[in-house]
């Protein structure tokens, strides 16, 4: 009998060898692992994306994402970042949660007008469908949990 939960695919970077790979998020209490270096695809915490694998991780995702987008230079980034990766931990296969920082993803950071930091989007079927600008903790997380229903 095959398993009746929705399938969520995702496609992201493995952290360890750069490998991208196919991942079911429903199916993340799984531990998926890398097709190519075999370590653990870690979907408790955030996923770092870059220019080059923003539209095939985040606007191809099946799941909802959430996208921080900051500077490791930025102090008010900080704050986020904890909230952000609790967040991860809370709405595992649920909810993909990334980051993006701004300096080396110069590009994204520019076609969705990022001029203030920290900015965290929610993207749904490759739109943007939220959007908090600064230190916005209660709103992040009311956004987090309404894209993890």
């Amino acid at each position: 009998m095959t398993n009746p939960q929705v399938l969520s695919p995702v496609t992201l970077r493995c952290q360890f060898c750069d490998t991208c790979n196919r991942v079911d998020l429903a199916r993340a209490a799984d531990r998926p692992k890398c097709g190519e270096c075999s370590k653990p695809m870690l979907l408790d915490r955030p996923v770092k994306v870059s220019d080059d694998d923003f539209d095939v991780s985040i606007l191809e995702s099946a799941a909802p994402v959430l996208v921080d987008f900051y500077a490791d230079w930025c102090g008010p980034c900080k704050m986020v970042a904890s909230l952000v990766d609790e967040i991860a931990q809370e709405h595992v296969g649920k909810l993909l949660v990334a980051k993006v920082d701004t300096d080396r993803a110069p590009k994204v950071a520019g076609r969705y007008g990022i001029h203030s930091i920290p900015t965290v989007i929610l993207f749904r079927d490759g739109e943007e469908a939220e959007r908090s600008v600064g230190f916005e903790p209660d709103r992040v997380r009311a956004i987090a949990r309404e894209a993890s229903v």
